[in-house]
């Protein structure tokens, strides 16, 4: 049995918001909602949507900044942004820091439904990922790591960083392009913080920490994974 897909709608018009909040629970979606770009981020980091549905004019913290937080921290969920404004500036910008889609205000809920649904189609296909490496097991979609069978508890970064790493065997990878592809260009993170990342996770995936036999360093370039 398929699991309940879960879309968090970020909207501040009370009306607005609860006919949409109406229309995706009649769909079968289980729906979570915010009024402000502060809760909205809360949310999100909170209950892992499937799905943002984002309008781009907030109270405390607009759609813009909400959207450039989530892809700084490399949290994926997809977003379709909504919004009134009619220059393409606005729209341009909003994708350029990583919203997936937008729809324009005034707008048709059936496109609306079609185009979530067409993220979420989208979303999922790039999810399936699973590794598998020794006794362990990462599963992309429902964002769980079990070693011998017992789930182990990952924070969002560490998730992050062995998926890197598990999707890219055997190649050696240089701290530079480690921090800039998990946590960004404009992240204030150091190669240090890669390494202690790095001890956190093996003494997490590894038999012998000490002795790794999946994370393994490359002297004075990175490291290196083998399943």
């Amino acid at each position: 049995m398929n699991r309940q897909l879960t879309i968090l709608i970020v909207e501040d018009d009370p009306t607005m918001l609860r006919g949409l909040k109406d229309n995706f629970a009649f769909e079968g979606y289980k729906v979570v909602t915010a009024t402000d770009g502060e809760a909205a981020l809360n949310a999100a980091l909170r209950t892992a949507p499937d799905l943002i549905i984002l309008d781009l004019m907030l109270p405390k913290v607009n759609g813009y900044e909400v959207c450039r937080f989530l892809r700084e921290e490399k949290v994926e969920i997809p977003i379709l942004m909504l919004t009134a404004k009619g220059q393409e500036s606005d729209v341009v910008l909003g994708l350029k820091l990583g919203a997936d889609d937008y729809v324009k205000k005034p707008f048709s809920i059936k496109e609306l439904l079609a185009r979530a649904e067409a993220l979420l189609r989208r979303n999922k296909r790039a999810c399936a990922e699973v590794y598998e490496f020794g006794d362990c097991h990462l599963d992309c979609e429902s964002r769980t790591f079990t070693r011998s069978g017992a789930e182990v508890a990952l924070s969002p970064k560490e998730f992050e960083l062995l998926r890197f790493f598990a999707s890219r065997p055997g190649q050696a990878l240089s701290r530079d392009l480690i921090m800039n592809s998990v946590w960004g260009y404009d992240a204030a993170v150091t190669p240090r913080s890669i390494d202690r990342f790095v001890n956190a996770l093996r003494n997490k995936i590894e038999p012998d920490p000490s002795n790794p036999a999946h994370i393994r360093t490359v002297r004075e370039f990175g490291y290196k994974f083998e399943r």
